[in-house]
This record gives structure tokens, C-alpha cells and sequence, in this order.
């Protein structure tokens, strides 16, 4: 997938309501934010999110693992500190992710640590960019979505990566008030509707 300045010049109204933001993961990411701020780390935490949030993108098998609602919280806590202690990931972000095992929130995750990641962004004074995509990026695509966000007119951009595999393909870019959607799921749509208006 390559990413063209075009397909960022024209945002698309209809998708308005596809909030990256927001709710349940939004006070889970809050919450480990201020505690991150509280015991002053907000860097070293910083880290083990954005290598969890990278170990999440990359692996099917976990994000099943994570979306699994059959499996009970024993289960969840044996598997998910497991890839903790794998990657060496231990401190708040360890905690966070207990606090989501016991309130059987751990599907969460992957929106928890985006949220993070875009608190953590406008708080440094950096644009954050919401990335949705059907599969996860590569560094090539990181740099060349990042590359044409700077030629159209946004500076210092931190992306946020969201994997999700229901919009067939393409991406779904937010960055502040405005959306850029170019995903095979929304072409559809407006073929669909296209089709619907001629009949």
C-alpha cells in the first residue's frame, strides 16, 4: 500500500462518525497517563507501549488472543503477562494491563495503547495521527504516510496505529478535525450508494 498526497486532500464527511477516540479506552489510556506522570515515567512508559502497541500490530495471534471473549481472566493473565515478560515489559504499563485482565477489558488494549500514544503526542505539543488500517504498516508506509501529512501542511506528526481488518484494505487517516478516508470499505459504500441512486 502506498499513500499519495491526493487521497489526503479529500476528506470524507461520510465517515464523521468513526470516532478512533474516545470512551472506556480513552479513560483506561487517561488514567495511565496521569500514572505514568505521578511516578515519572512517562518516557520508560512511553517505550513499553509503543513496543506492545508493535508487538500487537504485528502478530495476528495475539490480537485473536486479545479479542478472545471465551477465555476466563486466569487464562487472560497467564497469556498476556506472558508477552509481557517476553518483550520485558513490566512497571505501569504491566499494571494496566492487570487492571484491563480484572475488569475483563483486555480486548481493549490495542485502542487503550493508540489513545496513549495521541494523549501522550498532543501533550509534547506533536500532531498525532490516527492510522487505521487493515493490516499493520510496515516502516516504509510509516514514513511515507508521515511524509505526505508533512506536504500537506501538518508538522512534527506522531502516528497512531489501529489494525482493523473489516475495512478490507487502504487506510483511514484523522488528524484533528479532519478524516482522509480511502479504505477499500468505504469505496464500496459509496459504489453501493452510487449504484442505489441510479436504479
Amino acid at each position: 500500500m502506498t499513500v499519495d498526497s491526493a487521497s489526503l486532500d479529500h476528506p470524507n464527511a461520510a465517515q464523521a462518525g468513526h470516532s478512533l477516540l474516545g470512551g472506556v479506552a480513552h479513560r483506561y489510556a487517561l488514567a495511565l497517563l496521569e500514572l505514568a506522570k505521578e511516578s515519572r515515567t512517562v518516557d520508560a512508559v512511553a517505550r513499553d507501549v509503543e513496543a506492545l502497541a508493535g508487538l500487537i500490530a504485528g502478530d495476528p495471534g495475539l490480537r485473536a488472543f486479545l479479542a478472545d471473549p471465551r477465555l476466563d481472566s486466569g487464562a487472560q493473565t497467564r497469556g498476556a503477562f506472558a508477552v509481557l515478560d517476553r518483550a520485558g515489559i513490566g512497571g505501569d504499563v504491566r499494571k494496566a494491563v492487570g487492571v484491563l485482565v480484572t475488569n475483563r477489558r483486555l480486548s481493549i488494549l490495542p485502542a487503550v495503547l493508540a489513545d496513549f500514544g495521541t494523549l501522550l503526542a498532543e501533550q509534547r505539543g506533536q500532531q498525532a495521527a490516527e492510522v487505521v488500517t487493515a493490516h499493520p504498516l510496515s516502516a516504509t508506509q510509516r514514513t511515507q504516510i508521515a511524509a505526505r501529512l508533512t506536504e500537506a501542511g501538518y508538522s512534527n506528526v506522531r502516528l497512531a496505529e489501529t489494525v482493523d481488518p473489516s475495512i478490507l484494505g487502504g487506510l483511514i487517516v484523522k488528524i484533528g478535525s479532519r478524516l482522509y478516508d480511502t479504505s477499500i470499505k468505504s469505496r464500496l459504500q459509496r459504489l453501493s450508494y452510487a449504484m442505489k441512486g441510479a436504479a
